[in-house]
């Protein structure tokens, strides 16, 4: 069970998420597919951030590539949080894909497939 964030942790995080989405879409790195900052989970002590994201199209390839991507442009990223972010330390950044959307388009296709199954047996 995960404690709920503070306050100022949820601000924190939708600041870091908000700054991240925004220079994401400047990046020219061609290993970077259309990538959806989805949450961010930051440390108390704002030593780590937990960066959340989708990529479409949703393949292993561009999943892979676009990890690598983020994996490059952290340190850039991390300098940008520095500039927009007040606060006295700049967390490192840990991109983990978000595996919740897949997970959600795969129970609403087997909803169907049983909504589906039900009608024909009426």
């Amino acid at each position: 069970m995960s404690q709920q964030p503070s306050p100022r942790m949820r601000r924190i995080n939708e600041a870091v998420k908000e700054v991240l989405a925004t220079r994401l879409v400047d990046l020219k790195d061609p290993r970077l597919g259309f990538v959806t900052v989805t949450e961010v989970r930051t440390t108390p002590d704002l030593a780590n951030a937990d960066v959340y994201y989708t990529v479409l199209p949703d393949d292993d390839e561009s999943r892979s590539a676009t990890a690598e991507g983020l994996r490059s442009a952290s340190s850039l990223l991390r300098r940008e949080l520095g500039v927009h972010l007040r606060t006295r330390r700049v967390p490192d950044l840990h991109f983990t894909h978000d595996p919740v959307p897949a997970q959600g388009r795969r129970i609403e296709t087997l909803l169907r497939g049983e909504q589906a199954q039900e009608g024909d047996a009426s």
